[in-house]
């Protein structure tokens, strides 16, 4: 089953992963010092990765493929893995896409 994980960074940061069915981490935010923070954005993911739009396709110095998710103000909510190819890609995020919306959230930082 699909689901946000929230874990805390070694600098207390929390952040969250997005992890597909499979357990394989699409998607991972930045590092929030409110654990309020992590989870609005959890939401925003949630509602913006419907939207072809909010995702800027990249490629990385290592000439890896990688996208990132943004909201509507242009801030980036996650960041994907570095992929081999351009149509695993964009596969990941189908991933997103098809996963977000619905994933549970799980809290391991209690």
């Amino acid at each position: 089953m699909e689901k946000f994980v929230i874990t805390k960074r070694v600098n207390n940061e929390y952040q969250f992963n997005l992890k597909a069915g499979n357990g394989e981490i699409i998607l991972t935010s930045e590092g929030y010092v409110q654990k309020a923070s992590c989870l609005k954005g959890i939401e925003s993911v949630k509602i913006n990765a419907q939207e072809d739009a909010r995702y800027d396709r990249r490629v990385a110095k290592n000439e890896k493929d990688y996208f990132v998710l943004k909201a509507r103000n242009g801030e980036i909510i996650g960041k994907s893995q570095y992929y081999s190819s351009n149509s695993s890609m964009e596969a990941g995020i189908l991933s997103v896409k098809k996963n977000a919306p619905t994933a549970e959230i799980v809290d391991e930082t209690l």
